[in-house]
């Protein structure tokens, strides 16, 4: 059975290592005011899947970008809910039937959009007021070493000084908690480590 971990009130988190990408995936399972949503979710066996459905009201499953379509087809199929992707990747081979998202609140009951462009395609962070607030990340900010917490490498991104400047755009919200697709989620605090590292550009 794999470990699906409560890190958080209302936040769930399971990882695995992925050889053909040498890094470790992570997938975030987010409570709202709506339903729970899966982010960038990588396969469950079946008795975890099993387990997460008696636990879990799951309404959705958001794709941060074009990268990370994993296992969300599976799982949509599973759990009989719509997959949530940026506008721009609707059509595309790995999300046909996919619902698009825009920037700002209103696509996906519960949740924000934040476009960050110049990452990867689609690139979208996702926000939830609840609480202290919390953002998840795609792949415009990663947090593993021998990285630690910073900006996508310039080698991923279309255009990685307007990714970088795109990024800016988190600190319009409140949030405390940080989760990514690749890394170790920052528990609090994320909010003002986000301020530092644009201080650095």
């Amino acid at each position: 059975m794999q470990s699906i971990d409560q890190v958080c009130p209302g936040v769930f988190v399971w990882q695995t290592y992925d050889t053909t990408v040498k890094a470790e995936l992570f997938s975030t399972a987010l409570e709202t005011s709506a339903g729970t949503y899966l982010v960038d979710p990588i396969s469950l066996d079946k008795e975890s899947l099993l387990g997460f459905k008696a636990l879990q009201k799951v309404v959705g499953i958001c794709v941060t970008n074009v990268n990370h379509a994993r296992a969300a087809t599976e799982l949509a199929k599973a759990f009989s809910v719509p997959v949530y992707a940026h506008n721009e990747l609707r059509g595309h081979p790995d999300f046909l039937g996919a619902a698009g998202m825009s920037e700002g609140a209103g696509g996906v009951q519960g949740l924000t959009g934040i476009a960050i462009q110049g990452g990867p395609q689609g690139e979208m962070a996702l926000h939830c007021k609840a609480g202290q607030g919390t953002m998840i990340l795609g792949d415009a900010l990663i947090n593993f070493e021998p990285h630690g917490f910073g900006f996508l490498p310039a080698k991923y991104c279309l255009d990685a000084r307007l990714m970088r400047r795109s990024v800016g755009k988190l600190l319009d919200y409140a949030f405390d908690r940080m989760f990514f697709a690749h890394g170790t989620p920052i528990l609090s605090g994320a909010r003002a480590r986000v301020e530092r590292l644009l201080a650095t550009l």
